[in-house]
C-alpha cells in the first residue's frame, strides 16, 4: 500500500485548476437573467465540456454545455429567437451558455431539484418522468431514489460534486 499526501493547499491548487471560472461575463450574465445559482451552470459547462467552447460529443451535441441539435431547435422556439441564430451558434460562448442556462433552468423549475433536473439533461424528459412515475425508482414522483441508467446517475453524481467543489472554493473566498 502507498500513501500520498498532499498538502492543503496544494489540494486547493489543484481543485482551483481543474474547477476554473471562465466565461463569468456570461455565466453571471445568465445565471442572473433566470434567478439561478451561478456555480449550477458552471458545475454544468465543466461536466459537459471542460470549457471547451468548440467540443463536439460523439452524438453531435455542441459547445460549453453540449446542446444536441434538437434542444437548440425547442430551445430556440422557447426564446423566440429567429433566423439569425443557427446551430453553428453553439459554438459562440454566449449563446451556448445563453441557451443551456435557458434550458437547466426550465428543467429545475419543471422537476423542482438540481438532481433530477440533471438526470433530465442528460437523459431527456421523457424518460426521467417516465422513471419518477415508477416506484421502483420514486417513491415521491418528484425525487429519483434511484436513477435506473448507471451513466445518467454517474453523470448526476458528477454535476453534484462539481457543484460542491466550485461553491467551496468560490464561494468561501468571499468571507476571506
Amino acid at each position: 500500500v502507498c500513501a500520498v499526501f498532499i498538502s492543503k493547499d496544494a489540494y486547493r491548487r489543484y481543485l482551483l485548476a481543474t474547477h476554473p471560472i471562465m466565461y463569468p461575463e456570461y455565466v453571471e450574465k445568465y445565471a442572473a437573467e433566470y434567478d439561478m445559482d451561478k456555480y449550477l451552470l458552471y458545475a454544468f459547462i465543466k461536466t459537459e465540456s471542460g470549457f471547451d467552447p468548440n467540443a463536439v460529443s460523439g452524438t453531435g451535441a455542441r459547445g460549453l454545455m453540449q446542446l444536441m441539435e434538437t434542444t437548440f431547435d425547442w430551445v430556440k422556439f422557447r426564446l423566440g429567437d429567429g433566423d439569425e441564430i443557427s446551430y453553428d451558434d453553439m459554438f459562440d460562448p454566449e449563446q451556448n451558455i445563453r441557451y443551456g442556462a435557458y434550458l437547466v433552468d426550465y428543467l429545475t423549475d419543471r422537476f423542482g431539484n438540481t438532481e433530477t433536473a440533471a438526470a433530465a439533461y442528460f437523459s431527456g424528459i421523457g424518460e426521467v418522468g417516465e422513471w419518477l412515475e415508477n416506484s421502483e425508482y420514486s417513491s415521491d414522483g418528484v425525487h429519483l431514489d434511484v436513477i435506473p441508467s448507471r451513466n445518467c446517475a454517474h453523470y448526476v453524481n458528477k454535476i453534484q460534486n462539481a457543484l460542491s467543489t466550485y461553491k467551496m472554493l468560490y464561494a468561501e473566498e468571499r468571507t476571506e
